[in-house]
Protein backbone atom coordinates (compact mmCIF):
# COMPACT_ATOMS: atom_id res chain seq x y z
CA UNK A 1 0.00 0.00 0.00
CA UNK A 2 1.41 3.38 -0.98
CA UNK A 3 0.47 6.72 0.53
CA UNK A 4 1.21 10.15 -0.86
CA UNK A 5 3.12 12.31 1.61
CA UNK A 6 2.47 15.67 -0.10
CA UNK A 7 -0.29 17.88 1.26
CA UNK A 8 -1.62 20.06 -1.55
CA UNK A 9 -4.84 21.97 -2.20
CA UNK A 10 -4.95 22.41 -5.97
CA UNK A 11 -6.57 25.21 -7.94
CA UNK A 12 -9.10 22.67 -9.23
CA UNK A 13 -10.04 21.75 -5.64
CA UNK A 14 -10.58 25.41 -4.76
CA UNK A 15 -12.62 25.97 -7.91
CA UNK A 16 -14.85 22.95 -7.15
CA UNK A 17 -15.49 24.18 -3.61
CA UNK A 18 -16.16 27.71 -4.88
CA UNK A 19 -18.66 26.54 -7.49
CA UNK A 20 -20.41 24.33 -4.91
CA UNK A 21 -20.73 27.29 -2.52
CA UNK A 22 -22.09 29.57 -5.26
CA UNK A 23 -24.69 27.00 -6.34
CA UNK A 24 -25.72 26.45 -2.69
CA UNK A 25 -26.15 30.22 -2.22
CA UNK A 26 -28.17 30.42 -5.45
CA UNK A 27 -30.36 27.53 -4.24
CA UNK A 28 -30.91 29.29 -0.92
CA UNK A 29 -31.79 32.61 -2.55
CA UNK A 30 -34.21 30.96 -5.01
CA UNK A 31 -35.94 28.84 -2.36
CA UNK A 32 -39.52 30.08 -2.03
CA UNK A 33 -38.75 33.23 -4.04
CA UNK A 34 -38.74 32.03 -7.65
CA UNK A 35 -40.19 29.44 -10.00
CA UNK A 36 -40.48 26.10 -8.21
CA UNK A 37 -38.83 24.18 -11.08
CA UNK A 38 -35.82 26.52 -11.05
CA UNK A 39 -35.54 26.26 -7.26
CA UNK A 40 -35.79 22.48 -7.49
CA UNK A 41 -33.11 22.27 -10.23
CA UNK A 42 -30.71 24.51 -8.28
CA UNK A 43 -31.25 22.52 -5.08
CA UNK A 44 -30.64 19.24 -6.97
CA UNK A 45 -27.43 20.67 -8.51
CA UNK A 46 -26.27 21.88 -5.09
CA UNK A 47 -27.01 18.49 -3.58
CA UNK A 48 -24.96 16.73 -6.26
CA UNK A 49 -22.01 19.11 -5.79
CA UNK A 50 -22.11 18.61 -2.03
CA UNK A 51 -22.08 14.84 -2.60
CA UNK A 52 -19.02 15.37 -4.80
CA UNK A 53 -17.27 17.39 -2.05
CA UNK A 54 -18.07 14.73 0.56
CA UNK A 55 -16.59 12.12 -1.77
CA UNK A 56 -13.40 14.14 -2.30
CA UNK A 57 -12.94 14.86 1.42
CA UNK A 58 -13.46 11.24 2.50
CA UNK A 59 -11.10 10.10 -0.25
CA UNK A 60 -8.35 12.38 1.08
CA UNK A 61 -9.03 11.34 4.68
CA UNK A 62 -8.96 7.72 3.56
CA UNK A 63 -5.35 8.07 2.37
CA UNK A 64 -4.39 7.89 6.05
CA UNK A 65 -6.44 4.74 6.75
CA UNK A 66 -6.54 1.09 5.76
CA UNK A 67 -8.38 0.26 2.51
CA UNK A 68 -11.25 -1.40 4.38
CA UNK A 69 -11.72 1.50 6.78
CA UNK A 70 -11.60 3.89 3.83
CA UNK A 71 -14.39 1.98 2.11
CA UNK A 72 -16.59 2.12 5.22
CA UNK A 73 -15.94 5.86 5.64
CA UNK A 74 -16.67 6.58 1.97
CA UNK A 75 -19.90 4.57 2.03
CA UNK A 76 -21.14 6.11 5.30
CA UNK A 77 -20.38 9.77 4.55
CA UNK A 78 -21.04 9.45 0.81
CA UNK A 79 -24.71 8.76 1.57
CA UNK A 80 -25.02 11.83 3.84
CA UNK A 81 -26.75 14.18 1.34
CA UNK A 82 -29.34 11.55 0.40
CA UNK A 83 -29.92 10.69 4.06
CA UNK A 84 -30.65 14.36 4.78
CA UNK A 85 -33.13 14.56 1.88
CA UNK A 86 -34.93 11.46 3.12
CA UNK A 87 -35.15 12.81 6.69
CA UNK A 88 -36.71 16.08 5.53
CA UNK A 89 -39.03 14.15 3.19
CA UNK A 90 -40.17 11.98 6.11
CA UNK A 91 -40.83 15.11 8.14
CA UNK A 92 -43.00 16.38 5.28
CA UNK A 93 -44.86 13.07 5.11
CA UNK A 94 -43.47 12.14 1.67
CA UNK A 95 -43.06 8.44 2.43
CA UNK A 96 -43.44 7.41 -1.23
CA UNK A 97 -40.56 9.71 -2.19
CA UNK A 98 -38.35 8.16 0.50
CA UNK A 99 -39.15 4.58 -0.53
CA UNK A 100 -38.58 5.48 -4.16
CA UNK A 101 -35.27 7.19 -3.34
CA UNK A 102 -33.97 4.23 -1.32
CA UNK A 103 -34.88 1.52 -3.84
CA UNK A 104 -33.89 3.84 -6.70
CA UNK A 105 -30.45 4.42 -5.16
CA UNK A 106 -29.82 0.69 -4.83
CA UNK A 107 -30.95 0.16 -8.43
CA UNK A 108 -28.97 3.15 -9.76
CA UNK A 109 -25.74 1.97 -8.11
CA UNK A 110 -26.05 -1.78 -8.73
CA UNK A 111 -27.46 -1.57 -12.27
CA UNK A 112 -26.95 1.86 -13.89
CA UNK A 113 -23.53 2.86 -12.48
CA UNK A 114 -22.20 -0.70 -12.70
CA UNK A 115 -23.47 -0.88 -16.28
CA UNK A 116 -21.80 2.42 -17.23
CA UNK A 117 -18.53 1.31 -15.60
CA UNK A 118 -18.52 -2.04 -17.43
CA UNK A 119 -19.53 -0.39 -20.72
CA UNK A 120 -16.82 2.31 -20.72
CA UNK A 121 -14.21 0.02 -19.21
CA UNK A 122 -14.97 -2.67 -21.78
CA UNK A 123 -14.88 -0.26 -24.72
CA UNK A 124 -11.45 1.00 -23.58
CA UNK A 125 -9.81 -2.22 -22.39
CA UNK A 126 -11.83 -5.10 -23.86
CA UNK A 127 -12.59 -8.03 -21.53
CA UNK A 128 -11.76 -7.04 -17.95
CA UNK A 129 -10.96 -9.71 -15.36
CA UNK A 130 -11.31 -9.38 -11.58
CA UNK A 131 -11.40 -11.53 -8.48
CA UNK A 132 -14.99 -12.68 -8.08
CA UNK A 133 -14.82 -13.44 -4.32
CA UNK A 134 -15.07 -9.84 -2.96
CA UNK A 135 -18.09 -8.76 -5.08
CA UNK A 136 -19.69 -12.18 -4.52
CA UNK A 137 -19.48 -11.63 -0.75
CA UNK A 138 -21.07 -8.20 -1.16
CA UNK A 139 -23.78 -9.74 -3.37
CA UNK A 140 -24.59 -12.36 -0.70
CA UNK A 141 -25.01 -9.63 1.95
CA UNK A 142 -27.13 -7.69 -0.54
CA UNK A 143 -29.44 -10.69 -0.98
CA UNK A 144 -29.91 -10.85 2.80
CA UNK A 145 -30.78 -7.15 2.87
CA UNK A 146 -33.18 -7.77 -0.02
CA UNK A 147 -34.84 -10.58 1.97
CA UNK A 148 -35.32 -8.27 4.97
CA UNK A 149 -37.20 -5.87 2.70
CA UNK A 150 -39.18 -8.62 0.97
CA UNK A 151 -40.58 -10.25 4.15
CA UNK A 152 -42.78 -7.30 5.31
CA UNK A 153 -44.07 -6.84 1.76
CA UNK A 154 -44.99 -10.52 1.36
CA UNK A 155 -46.67 -10.51 4.78
CA UNK A 156 -48.81 -7.60 3.60
CA UNK A 157 -49.55 -8.93 0.11
CA UNK A 158 -50.42 -12.44 1.37
CA UNK A 159 -52.60 -11.02 4.19
CA UNK A 160 -50.86 -13.04 6.90
CA UNK A 161 -51.46 -12.23 10.61
CA UNK A 162 -48.18 -10.25 10.53
CA UNK A 163 -49.76 -7.81 8.05
CA UNK A 164 -51.58 -6.19 10.98
CA UNK A 165 -48.22 -5.40 12.60
CA UNK A 166 -46.33 -3.65 9.79
CA UNK A 167 -44.59 -1.18 12.11
CA UNK A 168 -43.30 -3.86 14.49
CA UNK A 169 -42.19 -6.18 11.68
CA UNK A 170 -40.35 -3.32 9.93
CA UNK A 171 -38.55 -2.48 13.17
CA UNK A 172 -37.51 -6.13 13.66
CA UNK A 173 -36.17 -6.31 10.09
CA UNK A 174 -34.34 -3.02 10.59
CA UNK A 175 -32.65 -4.33 13.73
CA UNK A 176 -31.50 -7.42 11.82
CA UNK A 177 -30.06 -5.24 9.03
CA UNK A 178 -28.15 -3.06 11.49
CA UNK A 179 -26.74 -6.13 13.30
CA UNK A 180 -25.56 -7.54 9.96
CA UNK A 181 -24.05 -4.15 9.06
CA UNK A 182 -22.14 -3.94 12.36
CA UNK A 183 -20.97 -7.53 11.90
CA UNK A 184 -19.75 -6.79 8.37
CA UNK A 185 -17.59 -3.91 9.63
CA UNK A 186 -15.11 -6.43 11.02
CA UNK A 187 -14.53 -7.85 7.55
CA UNK A 188 -14.35 -4.50 5.80
CA UNK A 189 -12.15 -2.65 8.32
CA UNK A 190 -9.71 -5.53 8.81
CA UNK A 191 -9.50 -5.99 5.08
CA UNK A 192 -10.61 -9.61 4.88
CA UNK A 193 -9.84 -11.12 1.46
CA UNK A 194 -13.50 -12.06 1.03
CA UNK A 195 -14.58 -8.43 0.79
CA UNK A 196 -11.50 -6.29 0.13
CA UNK A 197 -9.92 -6.29 -3.34
CA UNK A 198 -6.14 -6.11 -3.74
CA UNK A 199 -5.90 -2.86 -5.66
CA UNK A 200 -7.83 -0.51 -3.38
CA UNK A 201 -4.87 1.19 -1.86
CA UNK A 202 -3.06 3.02 -4.63
CA UNK A 203 -2.88 6.77 -4.16
CA UNK A 204 -2.00 8.79 -7.22
CA UNK A 205 -2.73 12.33 -6.10
CA UNK A 206 -1.62 14.75 -3.39
CA UNK A 207 -3.46 14.56 -0.09
CA UNK A 208 -5.34 17.44 1.48
CA UNK A 209 -4.18 18.49 4.96
CA UNK A 210 -6.20 16.80 7.70
CA UNK A 211 -7.72 20.09 8.91
CA UNK A 212 -8.88 20.98 5.39
CA UNK A 213 -10.52 17.60 4.80
CA UNK A 214 -12.40 17.84 8.11
CA UNK A 215 -13.42 21.46 7.39
CA UNK A 216 -14.79 20.51 3.93
CA UNK A 217 -16.68 17.54 5.42
CA UNK A 218 -18.18 19.75 8.14
CA UNK A 219 -19.24 22.47 5.69
CA UNK A 220 -20.65 19.89 3.26
CA UNK A 221 -22.59 18.24 6.10
CA UNK A 222 -24.08 21.53 7.29
CA UNK A 223 -24.77 22.56 3.70
CA UNK A 224 -26.53 19.24 3.03
CA UNK A 225 -28.93 19.92 5.89
CA UNK A 226 -29.95 23.32 4.47
CA UNK A 227 -30.01 22.26 0.82
CA UNK A 228 -32.06 19.14 1.64
CA UNK A 229 -34.68 21.33 3.31
CA UNK A 230 -34.86 23.58 0.22
CA UNK A 231 -34.89 20.54 -2.07
CA UNK A 232 -37.86 18.95 -0.29
CA UNK A 233 -39.71 22.29 -0.06
CA UNK A 234 -39.47 22.69 -3.85
CA UNK A 235 -40.10 19.02 -4.59
CA UNK A 236 -43.90 18.89 -4.47
CA UNK A 237 -44.66 22.08 -6.46
CA UNK A 238 -41.91 21.28 -8.99
CA UNK A 239 -43.10 17.71 -9.59
CA UNK A 240 -46.66 18.97 -10.09
CA UNK A 241 -45.44 21.61 -12.55
CA UNK A 242 -43.40 19.02 -14.47
CA UNK A 243 -46.11 16.37 -14.32
CA UNK A 244 -43.90 13.89 -12.45
CA UNK A 245 -45.19 11.47 -9.84
CA UNK A 246 -43.73 11.44 -6.32
CA UNK A 247 -42.57 7.85 -6.82
CA UNK A 248 -40.68 8.61 -10.06
CA UNK A 249 -39.12 11.71 -8.50
CA UNK A 250 -37.77 9.70 -5.59
CA UNK A 251 -36.87 6.66 -7.69
CA UNK A 252 -34.86 8.55 -10.33
CA UNK A 253 -34.30 12.25 -9.53
CA UNK A 254 -33.53 12.05 -5.78
CA UNK A 255 -31.56 8.82 -6.19
CA UNK A 256 -29.34 10.23 -8.93
CA UNK A 257 -28.92 13.67 -7.34
CA UNK A 258 -27.70 12.12 -4.10
CA UNK A 259 -25.51 9.35 -5.52
CA UNK A 260 -24.50 9.63 -9.17
CA UNK A 261 -21.60 12.09 -8.93
CA UNK A 262 -20.23 10.28 -5.88
CA UNK A 263 -20.12 7.04 -7.90
CA UNK A 264 -18.40 8.57 -10.92
CA UNK A 265 -15.25 7.36 -9.17
CA UNK A 266 -16.33 3.77 -9.87
CA UNK A 267 -16.62 4.49 -13.60
CA UNK A 268 -13.25 6.26 -13.59
CA UNK A 269 -11.56 3.33 -11.84
CA UNK A 270 -12.97 0.90 -14.40
CA UNK A 271 -11.61 3.07 -17.21
CA UNK A 272 -8.21 3.02 -15.45
CA UNK A 273 -8.43 -0.79 -15.70
CA UNK A 274 -8.90 -1.31 -11.95
CA UNK A 275 -12.02 -3.49 -12.10
CA UNK A 276 -11.56 -5.04 -8.64
CA UNK A 277 -11.60 -1.66 -6.91
CA UNK A 278 -14.30 -0.21 -9.20
CA UNK A 279 -16.80 -3.03 -8.68
CA UNK A 280 -16.14 -3.05 -4.92
CA UNK A 281 -16.81 0.71 -4.66
CA UNK A 282 -20.02 0.55 -6.72
CA UNK A 283 -21.57 -2.50 -5.04
CA UNK A 284 -20.50 -1.35 -1.55
CA UNK A 285 -22.51 1.83 -2.01
CA UNK A 286 -25.70 -0.15 -2.63
CA UNK A 287 -24.93 -2.48 0.25
CA UNK A 288 -24.47 0.37 2.73
CA UNK A 289 -27.78 1.93 1.65
CA UNK A 290 -29.58 -1.37 2.24
CA UNK A 291 -27.84 -2.31 5.49
CA UNK A 292 -27.42 1.11 7.11
CA UNK A 293 -29.43 3.92 5.51
CA UNK A 294 -32.74 2.03 5.17
CA UNK A 295 -32.98 0.79 8.80
CA UNK A 296 -31.71 4.13 10.14
CA UNK A 297 -34.52 5.95 8.33
CA UNK A 298 -37.10 3.48 9.64
CA UNK A 299 -36.09 4.33 13.22
CA UNK A 300 -35.88 8.06 12.49
CA UNK A 301 -39.37 8.03 10.93
CA UNK A 302 -40.90 7.04 14.26
CA UNK A 303 -39.29 10.13 15.82
CA UNK A 304 -39.73 12.86 13.20
CA UNK A 305 -41.99 11.43 10.51
CA UNK A 306 -45.59 12.43 10.00
CA UNK A 307 -46.13 8.81 8.93
CA UNK A 308 -43.86 5.91 10.04
CA UNK A 309 -41.70 4.45 7.28
CA UNK A 310 -42.41 0.72 6.92
CA UNK A 311 -40.58 -1.76 4.71
CA UNK A 312 -43.76 -2.65 2.81
CA UNK A 313 -43.07 -1.97 -0.88
CA UNK A 314 -45.22 -1.95 -3.98
CA UNK A 315 -44.96 -5.12 -6.13
CA UNK A 316 -43.05 -3.17 -8.82
CA UNK A 317 -40.52 -1.84 -6.30
CA UNK A 318 -40.13 -5.31 -4.88
CA UNK A 319 -39.36 -6.76 -8.31
CA UNK A 320 -36.93 -3.90 -8.98
CA UNK A 321 -35.11 -4.63 -5.73
CA UNK A 322 -34.83 -8.33 -6.57
CA UNK A 323 -33.47 -7.52 -10.03
CA UNK A 324 -30.95 -5.05 -8.52
CA UNK A 325 -29.71 -7.84 -6.23
CA UNK A 326 -29.72 -10.84 -8.57
CA UNK A 327 -28.70 -9.48 -12.00
CA UNK A 328 -25.39 -7.88 -10.87
CA UNK A 329 -24.51 -11.15 -9.10
CA UNK A 330 -24.99 -13.05 -12.37
CA UNK A 331 -22.81 -10.52 -14.23
CA UNK A 332 -19.87 -10.60 -11.79
CA UNK A 333 -20.01 -14.29 -10.86
CA UNK A 334 -17.60 -15.42 -13.62
CA UNK A 335 -14.91 -12.88 -12.66
CA UNK A 336 -14.88 -11.05 -15.99
CA UNK A 337 -16.92 -8.48 -17.86
CA UNK A 338 -17.38 -7.22 -21.42
CA UNK A 339 -18.93 -3.98 -22.68
CA UNK A 340 -22.09 -5.73 -23.88
CA UNK A 341 -22.95 -6.74 -20.29
CA UNK A 342 -22.70 -3.08 -19.33
CA UNK A 343 -25.02 -2.06 -22.17
CA UNK A 344 -27.53 -4.71 -21.05
CA UNK A 345 -27.47 -3.41 -17.45
CA UNK A 346 -28.07 0.17 -18.64
CA UNK A 347 -30.98 -1.06 -20.77
CA UNK A 348 -32.45 -2.85 -17.74
CA UNK A 349 -32.29 0.36 -15.68
CA UNK A 350 -34.05 2.37 -18.41
CA UNK A 351 -36.81 -0.25 -18.65
CA UNK A 352 -37.42 -0.26 -14.89
CA UNK A 353 -37.23 3.54 -14.53
CA UNK A 354 -39.72 3.92 -17.41
CA UNK A 355 -42.23 1.77 -15.55
CA UNK A 356 -42.25 4.33 -12.69
CA UNK A 357 -42.81 7.36 -14.93
CA UNK A 358 -46.56 7.31 -14.28
CA UNK A 359 -46.19 6.55 -10.57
Amino acid sequence: MTHSSSHTITLRDKATIGVAMLVCVAAGVSSGRTNSVVAFALAAAALSLLALLVGHATDHLGNRMSPGATGVLQSALGNLPELMVCIFSLRAGLVDVVKGALIGSILANSVLVLGLAILFGGIKHGTQKFRSEPPRMIAVLMLLACAALIVPTLAQQLHTPASRHQDSLSLICSIVLIVVFVSSLTFFIKGAKHVTPDDVATTEHPTWPMWFSIAVLTLAGVGSAFVSDWFVAALEPATKALGLSETFTGFVVVAIAGNAIENVVGIQLMMKNKPDYAISVILNSSLQIALMVVPTLVFISFLVGAVPLTLVLSPMMLISLVLASVVPMVVIMDGESIWLEGAALIGLYVLIASAFWWG
